[in-house]
């Protein structure tokens, strides 16, 4: 017999001003691009319909980044503008953490999380290896997705090879890594996305397949 087709919901995250003219500006990929990319996930997801959560980040008043109120805290129009069927507002950054999103999940069914929004190394990624801890399958849309640049006492990493990495690693072990072109064409197939393993990603680095 057939595996059932994914039971999925969208969820975007933090896809709020600060990360487009305040504060933390993403640059991977150029936040126009992906910007363009997390409303067609989310028109696809409304066509076919898959639920959409939008999740937004708080910090307290006075907060270089996110206060709440603040114009970077607000959510983008491409998102605002946007229909959806579940918001959350969170303080740390996995959406899970603190929320009712695994009991919203659970009641409405889903079993796998498609990832999209910012940042790839921080608030995707904790969402992400959570999902996977609680046993859900989880999707990340590398192109709907953004990086910024780091530099501190453990060194430096560009927006680039921050977002690259993180790819690479979801894809190994904890969510499929796709376009947005390659979900939508998932999703209108009724079919999961394919990942990979840590011990073929291992053997391939190795060159031993």
């Amino acid at each position: 017999m057939p595996a059932s087709p994914p039971r999925r919901a969208l969820v975007v995250i933090d896809v709020q001003n600060e990360y487009v003219t305040g504060n933390l500006p993403i640059e991977h990929p150029p936040v126009t691009q992906s910007l363009d990319r997390i409303g067609a996930a989310m028109d696809a997801a409304r066509a076919a319909g898959i639920p959409v959560v939008v999740v937004q980040q708080d910090a307290p008043e006075g907060s270089p980044i996110f206060a709440v109120g603040s114009a970077g805290w607000q959510l983008h129009p491409i998102v605002a503008e946007r229909p959806h069927e579940h918001r959350i507002r969170k303080r740390l950054p996995s959406a899970f953490a603190g929320t009712d999103l695994a009991d919203w999940l659970a009641r409405h069914d889903i079993d796998t999380l498609t990832v999209c929004g910012f940042m790839t190394h921080n608030c995707d990624a904790s969402t992400v290896f959570e999902a996977a801890h609680a046993g859900l399958a989880a999707e990340w849309l590398a192109d709907a997705s953004g990086a910024v640049p780091y530099a501190n006492a453990a060194g430096t990493a560009s927006a680039q090879e921050i977002h690259r990495v993180f790819g690479v690693v979801f894809h190994s072990r904890f969510a499929a890594v796709a376009t947005t072109a390659a979900w939508i064409e998932a999703v209108q197939a009724g079919t999961p996305l394919p990942r990979d393993s840590i011990v073929a990603s291992n053997r391939r680095a190795r060159n031993l397949d």
